[in-house]
């Protein structure tokens, strides 16, 4: 089977319908009332991880490819009344077909361009709403708090990648169309993410590696949140990334990556994916141990103290002490044994 280019690859280098009622912003203390906010057909993350369906696939984009039982209706949020898919933290920019009107979003599928177009809004929203959740914003800084300019098939190839040239995330098309799997979308904005916290940040392998590792942690966590928060079902393993996308080219159970292997320190081959492997475990040991809400604190507050060419010592040393910081020793400890396991140098 054909693997494509893994995505993301360029971030460091370029320095019916199931009518679930969603009720409102997917933040860390719950959702919220929708109102007449406009309902929109999403995926609830992907059509494989809400049907466990390992025998999906793409289709050619067909609309019957997919159970019409993997949508949700859900309501974009914080859009800014310009009619089109622009709000207080994302807007879409489209070379695929023409751009998505609001007035409209409750009736596309997978197999028109503008479904991309929609999910890629909700998704991203939901994510910085998730950090805004978290108090990153309030009593925390701002995490990439500003509208984020998205393009579909900016790229011209199925991949999908973050620019810090324009702060922009590209989604690519090709097998399953990469902004139809949540994960991927939230993937992507997490190196947005880390780009505004620490600007050039993955100039290092090493730091490159903890770019992909980040990314792919977000992916699960804001799904994970947007499952329990709307009672969407998972019928795959929560530490599976990408789903839906990677049945063209991975074997069943398909994943893109996973965040609970066992690679450490030592397994490093420099290819920032594959070495992102590790950190992204240490990152679910963390939440393993100290829930969710509490350990992505740690996790996006310590960032702000990275440089942008970290090693995954001094990031560790960082992630740790911004534990201390917040939540005193026994915070402190879980985090450093995280980091212990995989066998980073320096962490006892």
């Amino acid at each position: 089977m054909d693997r494509r280019t893994p995505r993301g690859l360029t971030a460091a280098a370029t320095a019916t319908v199931a009518l679930f009622a969603l009720a409102g912003p997917a933040t860390a203390s719950g959702p919220a009332r929708a109102g007449a906010l406009p309902q929109a057909r999403v995926f609830m993350v992907s059509p494989v991880q809400s049907s466990g369906d390992q025998m999906l696939t793409d289709s050619k984009d067909a609309a019957a490819a997919v159970p019409s039982s993997a949508y949700a209706t859900a309501a974009l949020r914080n859009l800014d009344g310009s009619g089109g898919l622009s709000g207080k933290w994302a807007y879409v920019r489209s070379d695929t077909g023409a751009s998505a009107n609001v007035a409209d979003v409750g009736a596309f599928t997978r197999a028109d361009d503008q479904f991309e177009q929609v999910m890629a809004y909700f998704w991203v929203n939901e994510a910085q709403e998730y950090l805004q959740g978290l108090g990153f914003g309030s009593e925390l800084p701002g995490a990439n708090d500003r509208a984020q300019p998205v393009r579909i098939n900016q790229w011209g190839a199925d991949n999908s990648f973050f620019t810090d040239k324009k702060a922009e995330i590209r989604f690519g098309k090709g097998g399953v169309d990469d902004a139809e799997d949540a994960e991927v979308i939230v993937h992507e904005y997490g190196h947005a993410v880390h780009n505004a916290q620490v600007p050039g940040f993955g100039t290092s392998p090493e730091a490159g590696a903890i770019g992909e590792a980040f990314g792919d942690y977000l992916a699960v966590e804001v799904g994970s949140f947007a499952d329990a928060a709307y009672g969407w079902p998972r019928k795959t393993d929560l530490a599976c990334v990408g789903d839906w996308d990677s049945v063209t080219y991975s074997s069943a159970p398909h994943c893109l990556r996973r965040i609970d292997g066992n690679k450490v320190y030592a397994d490093r081959v420099g290819e920032v994916h594959a070495d992102g492997e590790i950190w992204s475990r240490a990152l679910f040991d963390i939440r393993g141990a100290l829930g969710g809400r509490t350990a992505d604190r740690i996790i996006v507050n310590a960032q702000f103290g990275f440089a942008p060419d970290t090693s995954f010592q001094d990031a560790a040393l960082k992630t740790i002490a911004t534990a201390q910081r917040m939540y005193g020793k026994s915070a402190a400890d879980a985090v450093r044994q995280a980091f212990s396991a995989r066998q980073i140098p320096g962490i006892q």
